[in-house]
Formats: structure tokens, C-alpha cells, sequence
């Protein structure tokens, strides 16, 4: 009897993480869905799903991270697809050099390079147990064009994107490691009137002339998961906004 696999998407209580456990769910997976503060929607969504189930952690705390993995050994014995979704950011003006101060930075990195580095360190033993493994790191188009939402979540985006490439150079060829780097996705937060004239001006410019959704981001994973040739690419999903000069 062929074996389900088995994914872990951190950050999924909503937005693009929602989408993807969804997504997955539906190509008949057995999910983890996973929060660090939005627990009750973490646990809806789970009981929503086919096969699905929701552990609390906070993938910036080594603790967390270790206990995360050491239910899913228990209660699955596999891991065959992990997306490090989760992540934060602090709105700040690029030209606010102060406001953008080091506890801003440790926080920033914190999650979204600490938490991705260890919360994939730590998966690594059940994604090599699998001989397929794979990572997807939601990253941004932050960390490839001087964009986003303050400097130390650019910052901290390039370096996901190039830890990316470094874990694919080391971890194959059990384990394939992939990036997926989101330009605007309509998301509870970017649907606030800050984001009202970036979102008019993609629809006006990009080639694809749209916005992007979850669900696009959602089947961006389900592609990579499938391309069994394909390690250490970070897949730009931004409408073409990247070739406008």
C-alpha cells in the first residue's frame, strides 16, 4: 500500500501558508499546519481539511522547532515536504534609517532566516529518511529587487534566497531545496489602503496586469514539489513585474 505523504507548512493559519495546506490537502496529502499566535485559526483550518492536524510552535525558538519535528515522527514517521512559510515584517520607510533598529533586526531575522535555517536543519533527518525530500522556502521579491516592506525584511528575504542555494548545493540528493519569491499577493494585509496605489500600479504595469493570489503561490509549491529534476532554483511569482525597467 502506497504511503500518503506527509507535509509541514509553517505559518498557515492564513493568507499564502493557508493556501498552500490547503492546495496540499487537496492533492491528498497529510498536513501539518502550523502557528506560533493565531492558534484558533490554525486549528479551524486543520479541521477543515481531509487529513490534517494543527501544532502550535514558533519556529524562532530551537525548543519549538525540535518539539514540532519530534511530534512529527511520532505521529507520521515521515516528513516528504516541508514549506517554511512563516515570517514577519515591520513596515518601515527605506529612508528611516533609525526607526529600523536592532531589536527590529533580531526580530526580523529571527524568524525568517533563523527560523527557516533551523526549522529545516531539524527536518532534515525525516526528509532524508523519505530519499525525496524536499524544501520550499517562501521567500519575496524583496530579496531580489531593493523593494519591500523595510530594509530588514529585504534584507532578510536575499538571505533566505541564497540560504536557499547553499542548502540545495549540500543537501541533495536526498533532499531537493526550492524558493518561491512572492511579488504582490492579495492578502488580508496587503489589502489595506497603504498597499491601495502598489496594487493599482502592478494591475497597470506588469504584464500579466493582476495582482497575484494565494492560490497562485499554492500551485507554484504543488509544480516544484513534482519537478523531481529541479534544486536551488528561487522562482520569481510576480506577474513579470521583475522585467520592467
Amino acid at each position: 500500500m502506497t504511503r500518503k505523504q506527509v507535509a509541514l507548512v509553517t505559518g498557515s493559519s492564513s493568507g499564502i501558508g493557508a493556501a498552500i495546506a490547503r492546495r496540499l490537502g487537496a492533492e491528498g496529502m497529510s498536513v501539518v499546519v502550523n502557528a506560533a499566535r493565531s492558534v484558533e485559526a490554525g486549528r479551524a483550518l486543520a479541521a477543515s481539511l481531509p487529513d490534517a492536524r494543527f501544532i502550535r510552535a514558533d519556529v524562532s525558538q530551537e525548543a519549538d522547532v525540535q518539539a514540532l519535528m519530534a511530534r512529527i515522527e511520532e505521529e507520521y514517521g515521515a516528513l516528504d515536504l516541508l514549506v517554511n512559510n512563516a515570517g514577519i515584517t515591520r513596515p518601515i520607510p527605506h529612508a528611516d534609517l533609525t526607526a529600523a533598529t536592532g531589536d527590529v533586526w533580531r526580530e526580523i531575522l529571527g524568524v525568517n532566516v533563523v527560523g527557516t535555517w533551523q526549522t529545516t536543519v531539524a527536518a532534515m533527518p525525516l526528509l532524508r529518511g523519505q530519499g525525496g525530500g524536499h524544501v520550499v522556502n517562501i521567500s519575496s521579491v524583496a530579496g531580489v529587487r531593493p523593494a519591500g516592506s523595510s530594509i530588514p525584511y529585504a534584507v532578510s528575504k536575499a538571505a533566505v534566497n541564497h540560504m536557499t542555494r547553499l542548502l540545495a548545493a549540500t543537501a541533495g540528493p536526498d533532499v531537493r531545496v526550492n524558493a518561491i519569491a512572492p511579488g504582490l499577493i492579495d492578502t488580508p494585509w496587503t489589502r489595506t489602503e497603504g498597499f491601495t496605489a502598489i496594487r493599482e500600479r502592478v494591475r497597470a504595469t506588469t504584464p500579466l496586469r493582476r495582482t497575484g493570489t494565494p492560490q497562485d503561490i499554492a500551485e507554484l509549491v504543488v509544480g516544484l514539489h513534482r519537478a523531481a529534476y529541479t534544486t536551488g532554483e528561487v522562482v520569481l511569482a510576480d506577474g513579470g513585474a521583475h522585467l520592467l525597467i
